[in-house]
């Protein structure tokens, strides 16, 4: 569910200057069959932005487990300057599960946005290096040096009353992947997506889908498939 509100919200950056959204959505994915809630925020400053998002999954058929499974976190700051064609930016991820932990991972590069003249239409391209904490990996390394691109897209239809948000990463990272073998392999490259689409009921409520895409993500060996069904609700700054 990350960065969406960002994609939603860079459409509206002449008139919005904060958002914060939570969503939850029933995963209905080979193995899942879990909910997952969803916090995000968006803020703009004269600066530039900050945007974070908390995930947490409520158990899973793979797990069997009752309550929180997994917590997972992603905070980012952009910064404007002047008239600077792209936004320098920093990003930390980290997270934890039961009997396994998310490495922790930072980010380092640059953005660049670009709007629609009617501002319903959005897309951010961020280029990054990528440094993964206690990641021995085939290297034998502490710390794991890479790299991340993320594209981010907004799209609104029919008077906004239709969403069309989502996220593709793709980075570089020694990932064990269970291939069904006694040891599994390790895989060079993950990749994740996370298009969602939005039925606005109103400027508070909406429901939709999301449809996880992804390649050598989580344990994964190779592509998978994830659709969810969702709500959201976006809760209005304070005047």
């Amino acid at each position: 569910m990350k960065k969406l509100v960002l994609a939603a919200i860079v459409a509206l950056m002449s008139t919005a200057m904060f958002a914060q959204n939570l969503q939850l959505h029933y995963d209905f994915g080979d193995g899942r069959k879990m909910l997952t809630s969803t916090v995000e925020m968006f803020k703009l400053d004269d600066l530039g932005s900050t945007f974070f998002f908390i995930d947490m999954d409520y158990g899973s058929d793979a797990s069997g487990v009752d309550g929180i499974d997994m917590a997972y976190w992603e905070i980012a700051r952009s910064f404007s300057f002047g008239d600077l064609p792209v936004e320098p930016r920093v990003e930390y991820n980290g997270g934890t599960g039961r009997g396994y932990r998310i490495n922790d991972a930072f980010l380092v590069g640059a953005q660049k946005t670009w709007l629609s003249e009617d501002f319903t239409k959005n897309f951010t391209l961020q280029l990054n290096y990528k440094a993964i904490a206690d990641k021995l990996g085939t290297a034998g390394d502490e710390i794991q040096h890479s790299f991340q691109i993320t594209g981010v897209w907004g799209m609104e239809f029919m008077d906004g009353k239709l969403s069309f948000t989502g996220f593709a990463d793709f980075w570089k990272e020694d990932a064990w992947v269970n291939d069904g073998s006694l040891t599994g392999k390790i895989a060079e490259y993950v990749f994740i997506s996370e298009p969602q689409l939005w039925w606005n009921f109103n400027s508070s409520f909406s429901a939709g889908t999301e449809i996880e895409l992804s390649n050598n993500f989580g344990t994964n060996d190779g592509f998978k498939v994830c659709p969810t069904i969702g709500v959201k609700w976006n809760i209005a700054p304070e005047k």
